[in-house]
C-alpha cells in the first residue's frame, strides 16, 4: 500500500463528538474533517458500527478516514448504542432502533454548520449491511453509499442460516462475539466518572443472541426485517458495492447490480472479509480512490466518470493449487457492461452412473451417507486473512466422503462467471436431510481445489418460509444454486461435482444420518466468452499514514485438528490471539483472545458440540478491566441447548458474573 501523508486539506479530529438522538441518548463519534470546513461546508461520510472506534477499528480508521477527510470530507465514525462511548444498550443486530438512530444521525450531520447537506454512508460487514438498510429507509440527506462484504438477505446470506441449514462455524462465534464485545466499558478518559455505571448497565442487560436466532429457523419476519431483497425499489441512494470470492458475502454484488433501480456499480476481487485496499489475497486495489470518485460524483457534483464504468467488474481467478494460506491469487479483471450479460452462455454437464460428468447422462441409483466429519477441508466460513490457515484446503479427504462426478480433462480453458446451478432427482431415507454440493477443479496429480459450493436443507426445497419434511422413499426434483464465482479452469484440469450429506463444522448436523439416493443430475455452468486479456485496471492501493501504536503482546493464530484413536471423536481447536497493543495517542492498552472448539463423531450427529470463549482486556495506568465469556451449544434429537457465562473483573476483583442456559426446540433441522 502506498502511504499518503500530504492532502489537499489540513485535518482536525475530535475523539468524542456527541451525536444526540431524539430520545436523549448520546451516541459517540470520532470525527475527522477539513480544517476550513467551519467556513467552507463539505459533504459528510458516516460509518456506523458496533466495533468501538477507540480501540476496535482504530488501525483501519487511521488509514481510511483520514484519507477521505484530507480530500474534503467530514468523516463521522459513529458507534452504535451501548458500544464504545455511546450510551444505551445494544439489543440485537439491525434493530429498528439502530436504523432509526442512523437516520437521526444523518439528519443531524446534514444540519451542522460544517456540512453542505449531502451525506454518504459506508461500511464493511455490519456497516455494509446497515448502510443498505438505512438507504432503504431513504433519509433525504443520504445521497450515496459504499457497501463492502454485505448482504441483501439476512436469512440466506449471513452467519445464521444458509440454504435453510443452521450454520455452525460462525453461529455461536457471532453470538459469543457480541456478548464479549458488549461487555467492555467506555473509556473513562472520554466519559469521565460515569464509565462504571455505563459498564454495569451493559453487563446487567447482557444476553446471548444465539437463543433468539435458533428460535427463528425459517425465513420469517425477524429475518425479512433488514433484508433489502424484500423490495429493492426502496433504495434511492447511489450504490457502490464490493465483495470478495474468498469471503462468504460473494453473492451480494451481482444481486445489487441486477436489481437496484438507483445508480449502482459492483466490484468483486479475490479477497477475504476485509476492505479491498488491505485484503488478502492480492491484488489489492485503490479502494479509497474508487470511493472518493464515487463520493465526488454524488456528494460534490463533480463528473468523475464513475457512471461510465462497467456495471460489474470481477477478478477472474486462475486455476490454483489448493492452499489454506494464500496471499496472492493470479488472474485478470473482467469488465461486464451489464447483468445479465450476452457474453454468458450456459453449458450443461450431466452425471452418469459411472461417476462421469459429460454432455449426456443417464439414470442411475447411487447413494451417499457421508460421515459427520465430512467438511474439514472447507476452512473458515468468514476468512479474515490469507496469512493464517483460514482458506479451504485440498478437498481430497472430503471428496472421499462424498459422491463424486468427474469430467474428462478439459481440452480448452473454461471461464466460469456467475451462479452454477445443480439439478438433481433424489430420495432420502430420513424426513430431514442436508444436501451439500461442491464444484472443484482437479489437478492432473489429483489435488482438488474448491471453486464454489452450495448447501440446502431438503425440507426447504420449495420454501425457506414454509418447510416441509421429506417423505421417506419419495423422489424429488431439486434445484440448488451454488455461490457465485469467477474462475478460469485451465485445459488439462478436470471438473468435479462432489455431493455429500454432511458438512462439518460449517453446518450443524441433522439429528439422524441420512442416506441420499441420487437418481439423475446435471450442473449448469455459466461460461463467459470473448476474454482475451485483462479488461480493466485499478489504481494501486493507497492509504493515510499507519496507526501509531506499541505492541505489548504479538498476535498468534493456531488451528489444530485431532482424532481420538480410542473413541473416534474428531476435534478442531482454533485460538486467535489478536495481541495486546497500546494506542500512542491516548495510552489505552487493549487486547482480545478468541478460542473455539468443534467436536463431532463420524457416526453420531448427536454428539456434535461447539464451544467459544473470549477474553477482552483494557487498561491504562492502574485502571485494568478484563471480561471473560464462554458459550457452548449441543443438541439431542428434539432440542438445541445453550449455556454461557460472563465474568467481569476490575483489577483482580470479580465484579460481575452471570450464567445463561437456554433450550430451543429443533424445527426441521
Amino acid at each position: 500500500m502506498h502511504i499518503i501523508t500530504q492532502f489537499p486539506h489540513e485535518i482536525v479530529e475530535d475523539p468524542d463528538m456527541g451525536v444526540p438522538m431524539p430520545d436523549g441518548c448520546r451516541l459517540s463519534a470520532r470525527s475527522w474533517m477539513p480544517e476550513d470546513s467551519t467556513h467552507n461546508r463539505v459533504p459528510a461520510i458516516l460509518e456506523y458500527i458496533p466495533y468501538r472506534k477507540r480501540d476496535g477499528t482504530v488501525s483501519r480508521d487511521e488509514i481510511m478516514h483520514k484519507y477521505f477527510a484530507g480530500r474534503g470530507y467530514a468523516v463521522i465514525r459513529l458507534d452504535l448504542r451501548g458500544q464504545g462511548e455511546s450510551e444505551g444498550i445494544l439489543h440485537d443486530e439491525y434493530t429498528q432502533t439502530e436504523l432509526d438512530d442512523a437516520c437521526s444521525a444523518i439528519a443531524w450531520i446534514a444540519s451542522q454548520p460544517w456540512c453542505n447537506g449531502n451525506v454518504g454512508m459506508m461500511g464493511k460487514s455490519w456497516g455494509g449491511f446497515n448502510c443498505l438498510q438505512v438507504a432503504a429507509m431513504a433519509p433525504p440527506a443520504l445521497k450515496a453509499i459504499v457497501t463492502v462484504c454485505s448482504s441483501v438477505d439476512r436469512y440466506a446470506d449471513d452467519i445464521h442460516y444458509k440454504g435453510g441449514c443452521l450454520l455452525n462455524d460462525n453461529f455461536l462465534w457471532g453470538a459469543g462475539q457480541m456478548l464479549s464485545y458488549s461487555s467492555r466499558p467506555p473509556d473513562p478518559a472520554l466519559v469521565g466518572d460515569k464509565w462504571r455505571s455505563m459498564w454495569m448497565e451493559r453487563l446487567e442487560t447482557s444476553h446471548l443472541l444465539a437463543a433468539r436466532w435458533l428460535s427463528h429457523p425459517t425465513r420469517d419476519d425477524y429475518w425479512k426485517h433488514g433484508s433489502i431483497c424484500e423490495d429493492y425499489s426502496t433504495i434511492k441512494a447511489s450504490v457502490l458495492s464490493f465483495g470478495g470470492w474468498a469471503d462468504n458475502y460473494m453473492n451480494t454484488v451481482a444481486h445489487l447490480v441486477e436489481n437496484i433501480q438507483a445508480p449502482v456499480k459492483g466490484i468483486v476481487g479475490p479477497w477475504v472479509h476485509q476492505y479491498p485496499h488491505q485484503a488478502d489475497p492480492a491484488p489489492q486495489i485503490g479502494f479509497l480512490q474508487e470511493a472518493v470518485r464515487w463520493w465526488d460524483h454524488w456528494l460534490k457534483g463533480i463528473n468523475t466518470g464513475v457512471m461510465d464504468d462497467p456495471a460489474y467488474r470481477v477478478w477472474l481467478q486462475d486455476s490454483a493449487r489448493p492452499a489454506r494460506l494464500r496471499t496472492e491469487r493470479s488472474g485478470k479483471w473482467v469488465a461486464i457492461s451489464s447483468l445479465p450479460s450476452e457474453r454468458l452462455q450456459i453449458k450443461t454437464l450431466h452425471f452418469s452412473k459411472t461417476g462421469g460428468l459429460s454432455d449426456s447422462g443417464d439414470c442411475f441409483s447411487l447413494t451417499i451417507n457421508s460421515p459427520m466429519d465430512c467438511g474439514f477441508g472447507t476452512g473458515s466460513y468468514f476468512p479474515m486473512s490469507g496469512k493464517v490457515p483460514q482458506l479451504s484446503g485440498d478437498q481430497r479427504d472430503d471428496d472421499a466422503r462424498s459422491l463424486c462426478f468427474d469430467s474428462a480433462a478439459l481440452t480448452e480453458d473454461a471461464h466460469i462467471i456467475g451462479t452454477p446451478v445443480v439439478r438433481l432427482r433424489l430420495r432420502s431415507d430420513q424426513p430431514v436431510a442436508q444436501l451439500v454440493v461442491r464444484l472443484c477443479e482437479v489437478h492432473p496429480d489429483g489435488a482438488s481445489n474448491r471453486i464454489t459450493y452450495g448447501v440446502l436443507n431438503l425440507c426447504h426445497r420449495t420454501s425457506h418460509e414454509h418447510p416441509e419434511p421429506l417423505k421417506v422413499g419419495k423422489s424429488y426434483d431439486i434445484e440448488l444454486k451454488l455461490d457465485q464465482i469467477a474462475a478460469r479452469v485451465v485445459a488439462n484440469m478436470k471438473l468435479r461435482v462432489a455431493i455429500s450429506s454432511a458438512y462439518w463444522p460449517f453446518l450443524w448436523p441433522t439429528a439422524n444420518k441420512a442416506t441420499l439416493t441420487i437418481l439423475e443430475g446435471s450442473i449448469e455452468l455459466p461460461e463467459y466468452h470473448g476474454i482475451d486479456q485483462p479488461e480493466w485496471e485499478f489504481e494501486e492501493a493507497e492509504g493515510a499514514e499507519l496507526w501509531k501504536h506499541r505492541n505489548h503482546r504479538p498476535a498468534l493464530y493456531e488451528k489444530k485438528q485431532t482424532v481420538d484413536q480410542t473413541t473416534g471423536e474428531v476435534t478442531l481447536r482454533v485460538v486467535n490471539d489478536e495481541g495486546m497493543n497500546e494506542d500512542l495517542s491516548h495510552g489505552l492498552v487493549f487486547g482480545s483472545i478468541t478460542r473455539e472448539t468443534f467436536r463431532i463423531h463420524p457416526d453420531d450427529p448427536l454428539c456434535a458440540s461447539t464451544e467459544t470463549g473470549w477474553t477482552q482486556e483494557i487498561r491504562r495506568g492502574n485502571w485494568h478491566i478484563q471480561t471473560e465469556t464462554a458459550a457452548k451449544m449441543w443438541s439431542d434429537a428434539d432440542n438445541f441447548y445453550l449455556s454461557a457465562r460472563l465474568e467481569a473483573y476490575e483489577g483482580e476483583t470479580l465484579v460481575f458474573e452471570h450464567g445463561f442456559n437456554e433450550r430451543v426446540e429443533r424445527h426441521f433441522n
